[in-house]
């Protein structure tokens, strides 16, 4: 049997090993989701707010192995782990409150009624799980966004059960972190296969080719996303793909905004961006600064805070090899000098030296934009307005874009945010990407090749992407659901045009 082997990537030494799972057991698996997607529907929303809870505890109460299993998989470090376990409990329990309410249902009556159209029939609408989902675990969150993270608990909110395909990356973790979910679910005797977890690059592609899988939820590299799409597109039904794939993030700093605090930008620039060894997919990866003695000042802080900086570690060879790849090729551009390096990495392990490179806006390229995962940002130095908005149309679009201005730069502060709002999910101003609150006013996303879907993966919409909407027409009450019938008031809901909002007691 084919094994996958977690690698320790502070050594490169093999740490844990799981077995590869076989094409049988995936189709097995999607036939138990597949029998298990009615009646975990039907035990309704109220249930399944149990079930997330019951999972945010459980993780909980596992956190100091999920914790030291996930560390020596990731070399993520403890600190940050503790962070990303606490998120990921969090959004389970954010999701079961978003059950509580149930406005995400969208319950939507018009009772029938003469129109300008002639008589209206009786119709009801609302939203119903989309069926079984698979979720793809990602590399450098491997809590928040991988067997127990965002994508899985808002299918599971959403009524769907989940095979998550577990990353190579950190096998153990996945299983630590899976057997706390299955734990919860039997505790609250949840239906028997509402949750499966698959392992090996094989085994993704069955999942996402087997006909019962209704939905696929990725976060990955674009080459791994088009994969993907490139065999659902095989499948004699195609199925909704929901990747986040690449992202470069750009900041603009304004000329008013460097002269005021170009130091304290430049610095605070560098830790965003080697924060979690870059590995982040709201790192920034350019960043727009004026020419002149303040743009001078922002480049030197940015360069000495990265000079500064060690050697962090990244998350595994095929990561390790890519970052080597892409910043020499981006430092051997023409137009491009090298303003800073960071300290030199040990000989073991996967550890790298951060790098602060620079260009002239003007000579921006398709080679020079490419995503870096790592600690790698390139400063673009621009001299004019025009030459700004030029570079920033020719940019790929991203999951963020990022204003630095001062208060008074109203002119200036509408039109970037205009050019910036057509390329990205999230407007940030004065502050810096890395970093994505789970909240009900959350995106995570953004136009192509940021994702490949108008949704987002983080925030209590996330849910959206897993429900199809469905109208009962004239139906008798005992076939509709119970949020759609006329004596139930307890959630949101739009009755004949108009918002209905239950009374609070």
């Amino acid at each position: 049997m084919t094994t996958i082997a977690g690698t320790d990537p502070r050594t490169g030494m093999t740490t844990d090993i799981t077995d590869e799972t076989t094409t049988d057991e995936v189709a097995r698996l999607a036939r138990a989701a597949a029998a298990a997607a009615g009646p975990f529907e039907a035990a309704g929303r109220g249930f399944r707010a149990t079930l997330l809870r019951a999972i945010a505890d459980e993780l909980e109460s596992r956190r100091d192995l999920i914790v030291a299993t996930a560390d020596r998989e990731t070399a993520i470090g403890p600190t940050r782990l503790n962070g990303e376990l606490t998120r990921t409990v969090y959004q389970a329990r954010l999701f079961a409150d978003v059950l509580d309410e149930g406005s995400y249902l969208e319950a939507t009556i018009d009772h029938a009624t003469d129109t300008p159209m002639g008589p209206g029939p009786d119709l009801r609408r609302l939203l119903v799980p989309i069926g079984p989902v698979a979720v793809f675990g990602a590399s450098n969150f491997p809590l928040a966004f991988s067997v127990p993270g965002g994508d899985t608990v808002s299918a599971l909110a959403a009524g769907n059960p989940v095979v998550v395909k577990a990353h190579s990356s950190h096998p153990a973790t996945s299983l630590a972190a899976f057997e706390a979910m299955t734990t919860a679910a039997r505790r609250v005797d949840a239906p028997e296969g509402v949750l499966g977890i698959v392992f090996g690059q094989a085994a993704g592609a069955a999942l996402v080719a087997d006909p019962h899988i209704k939905a696929v939820g990725f976060t990955g590299s674009l080459g791994g996303g088009q994969a993907l799409l490139d065999i659902i597109s095989r499948r004699d039904e195609p199925i909704p793909f929901y990747g986040e794939l690449s992202s470069l993030n750009p900041v603009v700093v304004t000329a008013e905004a460097a002269a005021a605090r170009g130091e304290a930008i430049g610095t605070a620039l560098a830790e965003s961006f080697t924060v979690s060894a870059g590995q982040l997919c709201t790192k920034p990866g350019l960043v727009f600064v004026p020419r002149g003695d303040a743009g001078d000042t922002l480049a030197a802080a940015a360069a000495a805070a990265v000079g500064d900086a060690g050697a962090p570690v990244l998350l595994n060879e095929r990561i390790f090899s890519s970052f080597g790849e892409i910043s020499s090729r981006a430092e051997g551009l023409n137009a491009v000098s090298v303003l800073a390096r960071g300290g030199a990495p040990t000989e073991e392990g996967f550890a790298v030296a951060p790098l602060l490179l620079s260009i002239p806006a003007a000579e921006l390229t398709t080679r020079a934009t490419e995503e870096c995962f790592g600690p790698m940002t390139i400063i673009a130095r621009y001299d004019n307005t025009d030459e700004l908005h030029t570079a920033i149309a020719a940019l790929p679009s991203s999951l963020t874009g990022t204003i630095h201005a001062e208060d008074g730069e109203i002119e200036r502060v509408s039109e970037l945010t205009a050019i910036l709002r057509a390329k990205a999910g999230r407007v940030l101003y004065n502050g810096y990407p890395t970093g994505v609150l789970v909240s009900w006013a959350q995106t995570h996303g953004g136009p192509w090749p940021a994702t490949n879907t108008l949704h987002t993966s983080v925030g209590t919409t996330a849910i959206r992407r897993f429900l199809r909407p469905v109208t009962w027409q004239n139906a008798p009450e005992f076939a509709l659901p119970a949020e759609l019938r006329d004596s139930y008031d307890t959630i949101p809901r739009r009755i004949d045009g108009r918002l209905v909002v239950p009374t609070q007691s």
